[in-house]
């Protein structure tokens, strides 16, 4: 492992090495290079950006979805919970003796578990819901974001050097003209 580390260290201070000799060769080259490589780096950034976005707009809209499902979830137990607990008071209230009261107690329990265990289903099917969308998008947005993209980016243009001006085209022409206007005058 330390000669993989001495090796991978070797190789980057070469690396280095050649970058610092190109810079000393040309600096404007070199500057130039290094700026259009950093131009299509920004510009290779923007697509990640928008989808890391969009992704998150989809994210927002998952986890509101399934909170209100674990909302309506929960106001749904709470309202069968109380209804059950009111069911169980009116019984007490009607039992003629404590036999009576413990019969009708145990009669409601395979009712209460059905209950439970339906309301504690349907929980963990409004959460593994958003779990399968959240993984569903991650993975979307990962293949999105870090797979070569289809169409080609456009790449930065490399300056021109650009023509000089032609001065000495119209200081011709300007001393033609004085040398015309000075021979009609002559003649």
């Amino acid at each position: 492992m330390i000669f993989d580390i001495q090796e991978f260290m070797n190789e980057q201070t070469q690396a280095l090495a050649e970058q610092v000799e190109s810079f000393r060769e040309d600096p404007v080259v070199f500057t130039r290079n290094a700026l259009i490589d950093s131009a299509e780096g920004f510009k290779s950034l923007k697509r990640p950006v928008r989808m890391l976005a969009h992704s998150g707009v989809k994210l927002t809209v998952v986890s509101q979805t399934a909170m209100q499902g674990l909302i309506e979830w929960q106001a749904e137990v709470i309202t069968s919970a109380l209804s059950g607990a009111a069911a169980r008071f009116e019984r007490a209230a009607h039992a003629v003796d404590i036999l009576d009261l413990v019969r009708d107690q145990t009669d409601m329990l395979p009712a209460t578990r059905d209950r439970l265990v339906d309301e504690a289903t349907r929980g963990a099917a409004i959460v593994k819901g958003a779990g399968r969308e959240v993984r569903k998008l991650a993975v979307e947005t990962y293949g999105k974001v870090f797979e070569a993209p289809e169409e080609e980016l456009p790449t930065a243009r490399t300056p021109r050097a650009r023509k000089a001006k032609r001065v000495v085209r119209k200081a011709r022409r300007a001393v033609r003209k004085t040398g015309a206007r000075a021979r009609r005058r002559a003649a």
